[in-house]
């Protein structure tokens, strides 16, 4: 059993991890299943947006390492197959639509790496984050290193990274990693909220922002090029179904109602 479930509703992919039992520690085959159902969401033309959530009082307390310390030893990132889309988003197609992700309790290590491959973050206030490879004799090899620094600033990452201390909610909150604080117990409820108001947005719209935003990310001293990407894809939205409804609701002063075409 992989403990990763999905459920639709309406144009929103719930992935649920499910393993309360063991505090969701992730194991291989967990791993895999959220790459397939990552892949699912990409695929899938009526969906729009996803969250990740897991059950229990606990977003997971790390990963199996006797498992995963032979495959991080091989010396490749975390191993994606071809129906899959790559979780921490360092190998391959990454996910093209946008990820929410709800976390409580412990989120540790791979917890971490994963919330900083999302869009959207809501934290309920008793979690605690920490990345504490460098006290089990290694150090994060989820994008921690690649991501952390940007998100939380240069000195407040390598405090965390270095010592292997923990951090909370409000401090993941002041830094900027996550968005919304909530009391324990709401943090689905709200992510929800949000994916719901992503889903009602043009989907060919958002999905423009996470490519452009994205492109710019990879290339922050150029910005000739992020404007000529972000201006060449957004030619065919602007030719299409979606753009046009945006239009005619505006000039109706009616809700708009998107087809994602």
């Amino acid at each position: 059993m992989a403990h990763i479930e999905t459920e639709i509703e309406g144009h929103i992919l719930r992935i649920r991890i499910n393993r309360p039992d063991k505090y969701n520690a992730l194991s291989p085959e967990m791993y895999h299943a959220m790459g397939k159902a990552l892949k699912q969401l990409n695929s899938d033309p009526q969906l729009r947006v996803a969250v990740l959530y897991a059950e229990g009082k606990h977003f997971t307390a790390g990963v199996e390492l006797d498992k995963w310390a032979p495959i991080f030893g091989s010396g490749n990132a975390f191993p994606v197959a071809a129906d899959e889309v790559d979780p921490m988003g360092l190998t391959g197609e990454r996910h093209s639509k946008p990820l929410i992700i709800a976390v409580q309790g412990y989120c540790f290590t791979w917890g971490v790496e994963i919330l900083l491959n999302t869009e959207i973050r809501v934290a309920a206030r008793d979690t605690q984050f920490q990345m504490l490879e460098v006290q089990r004799g290694i150090y994060p090899c989820g994008g921690a290193t690649l991501r952390l620094p940007v998100e939380v600033g240069w000195g407040n990452a390598q405090r965390v990274l270095l010592t292997g201390e923990r951090w909370s909610a409000e401090d993941a909150y002041r830094w900027g990693m996550v968005q919304e604080l909530v009391e324990p117990g709401e943090q689905l409820t709200r992510a929800m909220e949000i994916a719901h108001s992503v889903a009602k947005a043009a989907p060919l719209g958002v999905q423009g922002v996470l490519k452009a935003t994205r492109f710019s990310a990879r290339h922050p001293h150029d910005p000739d090029a992020c404007v000529k990407q972000f201006m060449t894809d957004l030619q065919p939205v602007m030719a299409s179904e979606d753009a046009a409804e945006g239009v005619n609701s505006f000039l109706e002063r009616r809700q708009a109602e998107f087809k994602g075409r």
